[in-house]
């Protein structure tokens, strides 16, 4: 007598036979149970035989789709995404009386027959003979397993979903044959675990251990006799038998499942009753999935993930290549966010500007020398309701952010100068930089130069701003027209060429356009995370590093798990370490007696610069210790608010500028991040005062040789950031800062007298058309 597999599985002989011997009946079986209409017609044997010949010889079984987990570089959990809601598990950790609830109600047989149940079709097809209609099917545990293997593979394309659902001669062929496969290599104990990995179960859980911790929260392999016929009464219809909905039905479904499990043997008369009898005892856990549900206010930092995934090239040669990896899921990847950065950055967030206001602020810190971004948040949380965004502020729109990003203003001036030293001018370079002045006739670009063609003109934030001045006093103070004569002095190619190496492209993600205002004064829209990227080559002493989110990633299929590759941050030398060392000097000057003085930490190195642009639409401070950088924004998404007579975060500003909102934003969000950390010390340079001039600027520079006669200068009224386009044009009449009088100088001579310090002057100045460049072209500006 031949034998058995020790699987169950009868051999291929047996199989070929048993085909063999019913082929006439199985198209009487698939006309008739699953198209009672056409049942008369049935099916010649010859056109069985060579329609089940004619099918590839192995089932394609795709990896089942799992559910990704995202973590923090802690290993803390952020969250968790999936296409389907699935964690695959051995049957070992299947709870016994799942097993047995599963095989009585859905294939009592499935351990006594082969692929087919041919009891069961003669079974059916006699009681839908009887009834006119399909009441009964046929189908085993392993033909069930080979449907949800065809639907698995289409995944969520509908057209495909509804073929391998359709109910055709066609689909039960094939089913049948692979059934057939299946039971020859893989056997019943694996048929069966993999039928549970699969199965649908309601509520968007795939298989039991979702479904276990969706009903009842908790793992399979624990749930007891009545809690796994409540799973296993659900898979003839999950919607109908669903328990969160329909208590009493699915009670009724389940006391069904229990009587039939009594009846075969599965469990005693006495146990099913007791089951029966209790409650269903659900504990529900809403389905938690997707970047909306992140820890810490993470969802930005989580979606960015997702975007670098299914862009980068590492992942796959096409974006839909890595979208079905992405969907597949199985995932656990590791990111750089720091829980405590990242916490830092949201609570200051939260302190500083309201979900409610008018305006937004984003922030990103990176981390100099490796390029991870250790946070990423904003004030308005992700979510489709009022007073949230899908939109990433603090990234370009390719990789979820706005179209253009948001105009720099004076934070741009750190790149011209770092250009400019690279270049070979010197620290102590000076310029005329008039309170007023015509905009250079040309500037040399690229390839062509920039032409006035219009007579354009530029002043100064205040009348008192009056050079000459030297590149560490005009920095301190942002003067407009000292960075413009310098951009006429070395040309726009040497920006660009250092722009380029500092990563730094519009939010759209082209390059700045060679006009002299995005080439000097930030009128051209960038996001967060592109400036602190840039500015961490300052901190770095010249390295660039591009920026990453990704540590590592595994990724489980069935119950192996293997490692991806991830992307890489690429460091490459933009500037020598005597530049970057020199800006940041330059940039603490900038914290310590300039406009970011409300920035300023106190227990560490750091620098950094404000900027504010036209019609106070954007805000900006972007700074940085030697091993942290972060950039703050703060403005309208729409870019339709100006940031005037204005109420943020409960305080009232009659003028926003970038000391004043995004300083503070910084300043907390990186004494939280830094806190317990290092504090390294910048590599600073000497660089020499100018000669004191007496004008009354609040720098009483006496560099003489018997004394320094620096007076202290006080704030000076946002010196040059205001105005339009970060200053480039302001109207305002208001006198400088108004610093002390200037100690005694040595043989240099005696400081001069501070300047009275005046409030920020609205602009007055009247753009002439087409300087501003917008959607359209004109021959510059912002975006």
């Amino acid at each position: 007598m031949p034998k058995k597999r020790s699987g169950g599985g009868l051999s291929p002989a047996q199989q070929a036979a048993k085909f063999l011997g019913v082929s006439v009946l199985a198209g009487a079986v698939m006309a008739g149970i699953a198209l009672p209409a056409v049942g008369a017609l049935g099916l010649a044997a010859k056109g069985s035989v060579e329609s089940f010949d004619e099918l590839p010889a192995n089932l394609k079984t795709p990896p089942l789709s799992q559910r990704t987990t995202i973590l923090d570089a802690d290993g803390g959990q952020i969250a968790t995404v999936y296409s389907r809601d699935r964690t695959v598990v051995d049957l070992k950790d299947i709870s016994p009386y799942l097993q047995k609830a599963i095989v009585a109600i859905e294939d009592s047989r499935f351990y006594e027959h082969g692929a087919i149940d041919l009891k069961g079709v003669l079974r059916a097809l006699n009681k839908n003979a009887r009834s006119g209609e399909v009441s009964e099917g046929a189908s085993t545990l392993t033909q069930q397993y080979v449907k949800n293997v065809f639907v698995e593979e289409a995944g969520d394309d509908p057209t495909k979903v509804a073929q391998a659902t359709q109910q055709t001669i066609g689909r039960k062929i094939a089913e049948l044959k692979y059934a057939i496969q299946v039971e020859e290599e893989l056997g019943k104990k694996k048929i069966l675990e993999n039928y549970l990995n699969i199965t649908f179960f309601g509520q968007q859980a795939y298989g039991v251990e979702a479904a276990a911790r969706r009903y009842f929260s908790k793992s399979a392999k624990d749930l007891n006799l009545q809690e796994s016929a409540l799973l296993a009464g659900l898979v003839q219809s999950p919607s109908r038998y669903d328990p969160v909905n329909d208590e009493a039905e699915a009670k009724k479904r389940r006391n069904t499942v229990l009587a039939r499990m009594a009846q075969v043997g599965a469990v005693s008369r006495e146990q099913a009753d007791e089951a029966a009898r209790s409650p269903l005892g659900l504990k529900v856990s809403k389905p938690k999935n997707g970047c909306i549900t992140a820890v810490d206010d993470a969802s930005f930092f989580c979606d960015y993930v997702r975007e670098v995934f299914l862009s980068d090239p590492v992942f796959g040669k096409t974006k839909a290549d890595r979208a079905k990896i992405w969907n597949q899921g199985g995932l656990t990847i590791r990111t750089t966010l720091d829980p405590q950065a990242q916490a830092s950055v949201q609570q200051s967030l939260k302190d500083h500007v309201y979900q409610s206001d008018s305006v937004a602020a984003a922030s990103t810190l990176v981390e100099p020398g490796t390029g991870k971004i250790v946070a990423m948040g904003q004030s308005k949380p992700y979510g489709y309701g009022k007073n949230e965004t899908e939109i990433n502020f603090s990234v370009d729109h390719a990789m979820g952010g706005s179209n253009f990003g948001f105009p720099t203003g004076s934070t741009f001036k750190p790149f011209v100068a770092a250009a400019a030293l690279e270049e070979g001018r010197s620290a102590t370079q000076s310029y005329s930089a008039p309170f007023e002045m015509p905009y250079p006739s040309t500037v040399r670009g690229c390839k062509k130069p920039w032409v006035n063609d219009a007579d354009y003109k530029l002043e100064n934030e205040n009348e008192s701003e009056v050079g000459p001045y030297a590149l560490k006093e005009a920095m301190a103070k942002s003067v407009n027209t000292y960075f413009v004569q310098m951009i006429e002095d070395i040309g726009m190619c040497p920006v660009v060429t250092m722009t380029d190496k500092l990563g730094v492209v519009q939010g759209n993600g082209k390059k700045i356009p060679e006009v002299p205002s995005s080439m000097t004064l930030g009128s051209t829209g960038l996001s967060p995370l592109t400036m602190a990227s840039a500015y961490a080559a300052f901190a770095s002493r010249g390295m660039y590093c591009t920026p990453i989110a990704i540590e590592s990633i595994t990724q489980k299929i069935a119950n192996e798990q293997k490692s991806l590759e991830v992307p890489k941050s690429t460091c490459s030398r933009a500037m020598s370490e005597k530049t970057a060392d020199t800006v940041n000097t330059l940039l603490q000057g900038v914290v310590d007696s300039g406009t970011g003085q409300e920035a300023g930490l106190s227990d560490r190195d750091n620098a950094g610069k404000t900027g504010t642009t036209d019609e106070r639409k954007n805000a900006w401070f972007v700074g940085y210790t030697p091993n942290m950088s972060g950039a703050v924004w703060v403005g309208s998404a729409s870019q339709e608010v100006e940031m005037k007579n204005i109420t943020i975060g409960g305080q009232y500003h009659p003028l926003v500028f970038g000391g004043a909102v995004p300083g503070p934003i910084w300043k907390d969000a990186m004494t939280g991040a830094l806190s317990g950390k290092e504090s390294p010390s910048f590599n600073l340079v000497h660089i020499p005062d100018a000669q004191d001039r007496g004008d009354g600027d609040g720098n009483g520079d006496g560099d003489g040789d018997n004394g320094d006669g620096d007076g202290d200068r006080g704030d000076d009224g946002n010196n040059g950031d205001g105005g339009l386009i970060g200053g480039l044009i302001s109207g305002g009449n208001a006198n400088g800062g108004g610093g002390a009088t200037g100690g005694t100088g040595g043989t240099g001579g005696t400081g001069g007298t501070g300047g009275t310090g005046g409030t920020e002057p609205d602009p007055t100045f009247s753009i002439p058309e087409g300087f501003i460049r917008g959607v359209g072209d004109g021959p510059g500006g912002r975006d």
